[in-house]
C-alpha cells in the first residue's frame, strides 16, 4: 500500500502542473515540448520516489514494475501519433529509450530478489 501512495504522488504531481499550466487533462493531446515537459516531470518524480522507497530498504514490487509500464505506454502512445502526424520525436525517442534500460534493470532486479527470497 506505501508503495501505491508514494507512487500516485508523482502522478498527482505531474496532473497538477498539466492542469494547472496547460488547462488540459489529457496529457495525448499537448504538443511536443509541451508533453516533454509533462512526460519529464512524471518521470523525473516517478524515479525519485522509487529512489525514496530503494532508500527505505523498500522492494521492488509488482506495483513499481506496473507504474513503469504504464508510463512507458503513455510514452509509446505519444510516439505512434508523433509518427503518424510526421512530427519530429527523436528527444521522446531517447527518452523511451533509457526508460526501457530502466525497466530492464529493474526488471532484473524484481526477479534477482524474488529468486533470493525463494532460495532462502
Amino acid at each position: 500500500m506505501k508503495n501505491i501512495l508514494i507512487h500516485s504522488v508523482s502522478v498527482v504531481i505531474s496532473f497538477f502542473w498539466l492542469v494547472t499550466e496547460k488547462e488540459t487533462y489529457n496529457p495525448i493531446s499537448l504538443k511536443g515540448p509541451d508533453f516533454l515537459k509533462f512526460y519529464l516531470i512524471l518521470l523525473l518524480c516517478f524515479y525519485t520516489s522509487v529512489f525514496v522507497l530503494n532508500f527505505l530498504k523498500e522492494r521492488v514490487t509488482k506495483v513499481t514494475i506496473l507504474f513503469i509500464i504504464l508510463i512507458f505506454v503513455l510514452g509509446m502512445v505519444k510516439l505512434i501519433k508523433g509518427m503518424i502526424l510526421d512530427k519530429p520525436v527523436g528527444y521522446l525517442l531517447l527518452i523511451l529509450f533509457f526508460e526501457g534500460v530502466f525497466y530492464i534493470y529493474f526488471m532484473l532486479f524484481y526477479f534477482n530478489k524474488k529468486l533470493k527470497l525463494s532460495s532462502k
